[in-house]
């Protein structure tokens, strides 16, 4: 009887160890990956839902900034958007022929650069006697790209006028077009009544309006060529009655002036007598590029002092940084929390892309690793637009930069329709689990029939402990008869 208690005891001993054994195997690489997502999760919850500032860097961080005339200006990023100094930057105020910005952007973004504009009548003679032009006749035929550098140059009023009409038909429903383009890129406190800046008092913006058009063109490698070129020459030609030399009004820009300023790119000059002068510039120094917007200043030459001193001292201020360089998509995407496990398998396996040089400001002595990122699901489905990765730093967005995908490829077609993506072109998310679950079923079964083996093997010691029992009784009764 011992012997069996012993047997039974030492068995049952041996089915804890290799059901708890096998349990704990089968539950390690979960709850790993449970707790690690659930850390993430709770890391990322202070800036799932950030709201970006817009002036995250501005004067009340910055010190030190220059005094100036000009009555608005703003400088910000050039790539986020970070205002680092404002001055009335959201007064309405007229541009002047910095209006011309708009109507160049919307030329790179709706034009060819070979596309012929033929110069009408009204584009030439319709303008302000007295007015900014190139001299280009009636029924000229020029190239959108000539048309753009007598725009920016020598801010040409018939070029603006003929692009306008090129585009949309007319100056009047070109304006409309500006207007309803300046809304799209956020500018809040800008209308635009013509495609040059004449006076008109419904045709106003801001600095800060301003700047962010200027971010916009900037994004175009034509724009930015044009923008920053000295001189250019209209050949005459069959339709140009004469050659036209083109020589850029912005004397920030020439080496020969006394108001050069080295790391100033592109820039674009503005008068009228009620607008005063105003100037958008953008600089460059090291790996950071600066806009800086003047609105009403009392001068020509305050205008150019104005942006080189607010330059010269933004530049002392701020560095720029690279957090994306080591950066996760897929884990930035499983530590949102907001994203549903069916969606998340789904837009982990798309071929996303971002730009992994994206840059955003701080100050110098700024601390890089307290920087965080986030990826926030903002799609837009005709474009490709999965959403934006985010950096932020106490709990205030620096800057965002676009998660994208092909909507023309096999993944992003099978994306748009709702379609799972093909199994073989699934990755780790997917088979990880695949694997759990197999590996989870594989347990549980190898439990139950281990436990079922050991209660067989119970029984038939019993049984054969009481067959045995009896046996031993038979012989005895037999031996006292």
């Amino acid at each position: 009887m011992k012997r069996l208690f012993t047997f039974i005891l030492t068995l049952t001993m041996t089915f804890s160890f290799c059901v708890n054994s096998l349990a704990a195997a089968a539950t390690t690489t979960t709850a790993t990956e449970t707790t690690a997502a659930t850390a993430a999760r709770e890391t990322s919850a202070d800036t799932s839902n950030t709201q970006a500032t817009g002036a995250s860097y501005g004067t009340s961080k910055l010190s030190g900034a220059p005094d100036i005339v000009a009555e608005s200006a703003v400088v910000m990023d050039a790539g986020t958007g970070t205002v680092l100094y404002g001055k009335e930057a959201s007064t309405k105020r007229y541009p002047a022929s910095i209006t011309k910005v708009m109507t160049a952007l919307l030329a790179v973004e709706n034009c060819n650069m070979s596309d012929i504009i033929t110069y009408s009548n009204a584009a030439v003679n319709g303008i302000e006697a007295g007015s900014s032009t190139a001299g280009i006749n009636v029924g000229a035929k020029l190239t959108v790209e000539d048309s753009l550098y007598a725009l920016m140059l020598v801010s040409a009023n018939e070029a603006a006028a003929a692009i306008a009409e090129h585009i949309s038909g007319s100056t009047t429903e070109f304006a409309k077009l500006m207007t309803k383009r300046a809304k799209e890129l956020g500018c809040k406190n800008t209308q635009f009544k013509n495609p040059h800046g004449l006076p008109d008092e419904e045709h106003y913006t801001t600095a800060y309006d301003m700047g962010l058009i200027l971010k916009e063109a900037m994004k175009h490698p034509e724009f930015r060529k044009i923008a920053g070129t000295i001189s250019y020459t209209l050949k005459k030609s069959d339709s140009l009655t004469d050659t036209l030399e083109l020589w850029n009004h912005a004397k920030i820009l020439r080496q020969n002036s006394d108001y050069y300023y080295e790391y100033a790119k592109g820039a674009k000059t503005g008068f009228t007598q009620v607008a005063l002068n105003t100037l958008v510039t953008y600089a460059k120094k090291d790996n950071v590029e600066l806009i800086c917007v003047i609105l009403k200043d009392h001068g020509a030459d305050k205008s150019y002092t104005d942006t080189a001193n607010l330059f010269k001292w933004a530049f002392n201020q701020v560095k720029a940084v690279t957090p994306l360089t080591n950066f996760s998509l897929k884990t930035a995407m499983t530590e949102n929390s907001s994203i549903d496990s069916a969606k998340l398998d789904q837009i982990q396996l798309l071929n996303s892309s971002y730009d992994t040089n994206f840059s955003v400001l701080v100050k110098k002595d700024f601390d890089e690793s307290t920087l965080k990122t986030a990826f926030k699901l903002d799609e837009d489905k005709k474009t490709g637009r999965l959403g934006y990765i985010i950096i932020s730093c106490d709990d205030k967005e620096l800057g965002r930069t676009e998660v994208t995908y092909d909507i023309t490829s096999k993944q992003g077609k099978a994306y748009l329709e709702g379609k799972s993506l093909d199994d073989n072109l699934k990755t780790a998310p997917v088979a990880s689990k695949r694997k759990e679950a197999i590996h989870k079923g594989i347990s549980f079964s190898l439990r139950i029939l281990i436990a079922v083996i050991l209660i067989i093997l119970i029984m038939h010691m019993i049984h054969r402990h009481e067959l045995e029992k009896r046996r031993k009784e038979r012989i005895s009764h037999r031996k006292k008869s």
